[in-house]
């Protein structure tokens, strides 16, 4: 056992070739993994799995991994947040991740189970589409980059989305996770 998933064997990561634990939660990162490059054209070197983030709330702070963080043109254009169970309650992580990734609004967000997407405007935290069909395609973020202002996020405002994913992804995580590391 590795935390609390059942784990299955080994699978090799689509993105970086690297060796991982074969569970329920990334095989359907893979599966994303492999809609990215596989459908949605975006070249591997474009796409970071696993990013890590420090998130901070007061004096706690721990790193977390971010599922997936997309570039095009040169900025970060799109995060995917994956989660088992319910789109809806990843939303305002999401969001908050997008808002802690670089120091400028990324576009688009993403939050999935897996098994379906709600694709959310980064600026106005608004859902936008919904299926993993949906999620765009290379060619369509480049449009959406090419429009986007992309704001910049004032060190007040990170402070509180910090907390906001503190919350939720370290104080809210299971006791037996192992993929965050408490600093």
């Amino acid at each position: 056992m590795n935390g609390h998933h059942l784990v299955l064997g080994n699978l090799t990561d689509t993105i970086t070739g690297e060796t991982l634990a074969d569970t329920h939660d990334e095989r359907y990162r893979q599966a994303l993994a492999h809609l990215l490059i596989d459908q949605k054209g975006y070249d591997k070197r474009n796409v970071t799995p696993r990013r890590p983030l420090t998130v901070r709330a007061g004096d706690c702070q721990a790193i977390i991994k971010i599922d997936f963080v997309v570039m095009v043109a040169d900025r970060l254009a799109m995060v995917i947040k994956y989660g088992p169970g319910s789109i809806v309650t990843r939303h305002r992580t999401a969001l908050a991740v997008s808002r802690l990734l670089a120091p400028y609004q990324i576009p688009v967000v993403v939050a999935t189970n897996g098994e379906d997407a709600d694709i959310i405007d980064g600026h106005t935290g608004q859902v936008v589409d919904h299926g993993l069909a949906h999620i765009p395609e290379r060619s369509v973020l480049r449009e959406r980059v090419e429009t986007f202002s992309f704001p910049p996020i004032s060190p007040e405002r990170a402070v509180m989305e910090s907390r906001v994913v503190y919350a939720y992804e370290v104080d809210g995580s299971c006791p037996c996770d192992d993929t965050i590391c408490r600093l």
